[in-house]
């Protein structure tokens, strides 16, 4: 026999991401769609300790789709990571009757969750938000599109200046682990170099490269920097070693930051959010359990949570070898 849902709790965690409050507006509405009440878990698992809680309704979710960040806030905790800390937590959704959770964020909200659901067995339901789309199970993360847009925007004004003084520029994108945002980012801004952490240019190849175009007629360059690539310690010591190496160029580095999890959600990221928001919400209903709601093949999927954790995320060997092609 299936365990009735009747009130569910939904919170962001970790970094935002754009269409983070398109995903709580979708489960809000799918709530009470279904008559089934919404519960607003302020700062993550913080939020959760302290019961810092608040009813959403259909309504109090009006207005939100099209702004970035999270009404929700978001949080670290360390609290959270030991079992008294969780114990509050669970307490605390006890006394508001909180009987499943959808949690909207990345890598270390989803491990959180395992924990929880292992020691608690509440029922919970993971949507990807994370600008990085490093989340194994899903070909898009809430946010990722938005920042791919942020990106090339971004890319495409350094180039008028780059253009204008014969400049080189280094730009390092978001991405530690992947190189999804600077892969396609750079393929889409016309970059004549990218570096992601999963292909290791080199430094010789790097100035190879950067000679080449040079020698094709190229004024400046944009190069784009994954903030994981391992080619040098950081993107200033691969300035210097162009600067040394290449003394034609001029050298300039822009550093995006955060300015690329901020922004409008993009229409993708909107319809996305509301799509896994009531997948999310339906399949607490229909008693499904740790499970994270994804995207493949443009269909809405489940993967076990344990898998979104565990499994490794690859780059789309296709667009290297597209990028390859498009810098010559």
């Amino acid at each position: 026999m299936l365990k009735s849902i009747k009130k569910i709790g939904v919170m962001t965690s970790g970094g935002d991401s754009p269409g983070m409050n398109a995903a709580i507006r979708s489960v809000a509405r799918t709530c009470a769609f279904y008559n089934i009440e919404c519960i607003g878990i302020y700062r993550g698992y913080e939020g959760m300790i302290e019961g810092d809680f608040k009813d959403l309704t259909a309504r109090s979710v009006k207005g939100i789709i099209n702004k970035g960040g999270t009404i929700l806030k978001s949080a670290r905790s360390k609290l959270f990571r030991t079992e008294e800390g969780r114990k509050k937590a669970y307490d605390k959704l006890k006394e508001k009757d909180i009987d499943s959770l959808v949690v909207i964020g990345g890598d270390g909200t989803f491990t959180g969750a395992l924990i929880f659901n292992k020691e608690y067995d509440l029922p919970i339901m993971g949507i990807p938000g994370t600008i990085d789309n490093d989340i194994f199970g899903t070909s898009h993360t809430l946010g990722y599109d938005t920042a791919l847009n942020t990106v090339v925007d971004a890319i495409d004004k350094i180039r008028d200046t780059a253009s204008s003084h014969n400049r080189l520029f280094f730009i390092e994108v978001m991405g530690r682990d992947v190189g999804h945002i600077a892969l396609n980012a750079g393929i889409g801004a016309g970059a004549e170099e990218i570096l992601i952490p999963e292909e290791d240019l080199g430094l010789e190849r790097l100035l190879e490269s950067l000679r080449r175009s040079k020698k094709s007629g190229k004024s400046s360059s944009i190069v784009v920097v994954a903030e994981g690539d391992k080619i040098g310690k950081n993107v200033f010591e691969l300035k210097d070693y162009v600067e040394e190496n290449m003394t034609e160029y001029e050298v300039r580095v822009s550093v995006l930051g955060h300015m690329q999890r901020g922004g409008t959600p993009s229409c993708f990221d909107r319809v996305l959010a509301s799509r896994m928001g009531v997948k999310a919400v339906e399949s607490l209903i229909k008693g499904e359990n740790n499970y994270m709601v994804g995207l493949l093949n443009d269909k809405i999927t489940l993967t076990p949570l344990n898998k979104a954790v565990k499994g490794k995320v690859k780059i789309n060997k296709e667009l290297i070898r597209v990028s390859d092609i498009m810098t010559i």
